[in-house]
């Protein structure tokens, strides 16, 4: 009996298909909808670090002003809703997209390495089985692998340091960010710490702001200077935000010599809401 053209060229599976989730799910377990999750939650973190990195700018206006900019973020939709609820919604919301992003990015990896049995590594990172090392990957591209874990350490070190307490330990202030702030990189080890972990966070968003627009489809030689101009200006405008904080509080711009409220949880805050009221 002769056979069809469908049996002809069906080729048995290297692996065994894993089971199909209901749509929309399903696009999710392909590497094409993996990379969209990944471009998509990648623009909603680089935009929560830029708007991250403007409102710490109100540092500069004092421990009032700062005052003023942490009780603004508590109070989203006061009178709505209870006090906070919209500032925790927003932290669980970027903490999905951190979620999402950190597994797509392993997830695509591995499915890289997996594509052929034959494909060894150089470094952790694919070779590609005719002897093509990277030849389209740019520097950036091979240190994401690094920058990523880079950033995931630091972001647990940033919460512990100036939103738990942990490390500052008695000299923590809760609602008093600019004291927190000026005493955390007064330190001149954890100004470095901030120093590099920004550099990093720079060249992260440098190629994740390349390439996500190519993972979207938007993949043209009319665009991709644009894009390139684009992606410098992002983590340019972001680098020089971020470390502005740990270099200008050891050259002692953001210092507490001329602060006008004591410090102090109750008797502090209630002065710097008091003071913000004028700011």
């Amino acid at each position: 009996m002769a056979q069809t053209t469908d049996q002809r060229y069906r080729v048995t599976p290297v692996r065994p298909q894993s089971r199909q989730y209901p749509f929309p799910l399903n696009l999710y377990q392909s590497a094409v909808g993996r990379k969209w999750v990944m471009a998509i939650t990648g623009i909603g973190l680089i935009g929560f670090v830029l708007v991250h990195m403007v409102g710490n700018l109100h540092v500069y206006e004092g421990p009032a002003g700062m005052h003023k900019y942490a009780e603004s973020l508590r109070t989203l939709g006061n009178g709505l809703i209870p006090k906070g609820a919209v500032l925790w919604l927003l932290r669980v919301g970027l903490l999905g997209m951190f979620v999402l992003h950190l597994h797509s990015a392993i997830t695509l990896s591995r499915m890289s390495g997996n594509a052929s049995e034959n494909a060894g590594r150089i470094s952790g990172a694919k070779k590609y089985e005719g002897g093509r090392d990277h030849v389209a990957a740019t520097f950036a591209s091979r240190t994401m692998r690094w920058t990523g874990p880079i950033i995931a350490l630091f972001l647990f070190y940033h919460l512990a340091d100036l939103t738990w307490g942990w490390w500052l330990g008695d000299a923590f202030v809760p609602g008093d960010p600019y004291h927190n702030v000026s005493t955390s990189l007064g330190n001149l080890p954890v100004a470095v710490l901030y120093v590099v972990a920004n550099v990093a966070l720079a060249w992260h968003i440098f190629h994740g702001a390349w390439s996500m627009f190519q993972s979207l489809g938007v993949n043209n030689p009319r665009y991709n200077q644009l894009r390139r101009g684009l992606a410098t200006f992002l983590a340019g405008l972001i680098l020089v935000g971020n470390l502005s904080f740990p270099i200008l509080t050891q050259a002692g711009l953001i210092n507490e010599d001329k602060r006008y409220c004591p410090i102090g949880e109750i008797e502090g805050n209630a002065c710097l809401a008091e003071q913000a009221l004028d700011h």
